[in-house]
């Protein structure tokens, strides 16, 4: 089976093209903006294409004909998306237009990347069939975009998650692991927000969910998390004492300590039981995902 997986330049797409190659029933085809960023370039096509572009989208999609798409491009940095709305609309839904109507000229299984943050926050976690309610303009692009995948021609999943935390191939993408653990080395005080709480997921699982939806060609949406409810204070916490370093240049605060253009949900996180029962999902807990990335930082 073909499947092409986008934006396979970002975190998720550096790992969801190891694990569908260590399966033989799967050929990869992988397409990013400009050249392939990623060390290991054997074992799939590199495709460039501008998803932003029907005909590019066309072109690749009719010379590839997939079995499966996996669409996890998009324009995710929450204060760009409020500051450059008309981007984030071209990079979020047009892109997800664009594609999901190539794929129906090769009925491709459509599989959708989407996030918590189409969620407002006041009652999480939050299950499958929870009503969407999105404070940010990046959380209403991916309800825009959800909504065009629901109502394809398609068969399809929405595959949704929590803040993705693991190490990628470009050294300057940081993550609140590496943040945390860089800042501190330096002896640098950071102010770390204890009143959003998120369920946070390790990319490797994000992955190997993402795999099981579509070795099970599973359609509907699922909930694919960590299963611990955390703040960001809670994470950074657990990051120092990990790597022995001195938890007291963590200062807990508030979120309205900080000026962003974008407004986050206060408790988002997600119940997964729907992804444990029918896909088999088994995340790490976050003390697993620190030491995994430690491995490989």
């Amino acid at each position: 089976m073909k499947v092409l997986i986008t934006g396979s330049n970002g975190l998720l797409g550096q790992h969801l093209i190891p694990i569908f190659l260590q399966d033989s029933r799967y050929e990869v085809i992988a397409t990013g903006r400009g050249a392939n960023r990623l060390p290991n370039q054997d074992g799939y096509l590199y495709e460039a294409a501008n998803l932003r572009d029907s005909s590019s989208v066309n072109q690749l999609l009719q010379k590839h004909q997939p079995d499966i798409v996996i669409h996890a491009a998009a324009m995710t940095q929450v204060d760009d998306c409020e500051r450059n709305k008309d981007a984030c609309w071209d990079c979020n839904v047009n892109a997800t237009r664009y594609l999901l109507q190539a794929a129906e000229k090769s009925k491709s299984f459509f599989i959708f990347l989407s996030t918590d943050f189409v969620f407002d926050g006041l009652q999480g976690p939050y299950a499958e069939e929870d009503a969407v309610n999105p404070l940010s303009y990046y959380g209403a692009t991916k309800v825009a975009a959800e909504r065009l995948v629901q109502n394809s021609h398609l068969s399809w999943s929405i595959v949704r998650t929590v803040l993705v935390y693991g190490i990628a191939a470009d050294p300057k993408r940081s993550n609140i692991i590496t943040w945390v653990k860089t800042n501190l080395e330096q002896g640098k005080k950071l102010k770390v927000v204890d009143d959003q709480w998120r369920t946070p997921t390790l990319v490797q699982d994000l992955a190997a969910g993402c795999k099981l939806v579509a070795d099970k060609k599973a359609t509907g949406i699922f909930h694919i998390s960590g299963s611990e409810t955390l703040t960001p204070y809670q994470m950074a916490v657990q990051t120092a004492g990990y790597f022995q370093l001195n938890p007291q240049l963590l200062e807990k605060v508030d979120a309205k300590t900080f000026t962003q253009p974008a407004k986050r949900p206060a408790r988002t996180g997600f119940v997964i039981s729907k992804a444990v029962q029918e896909l088999g999902y088994q995340p790490h807990s976050f003390a697993e995902g620190l030491q995994i990335v430690a491995k490989e930082i």
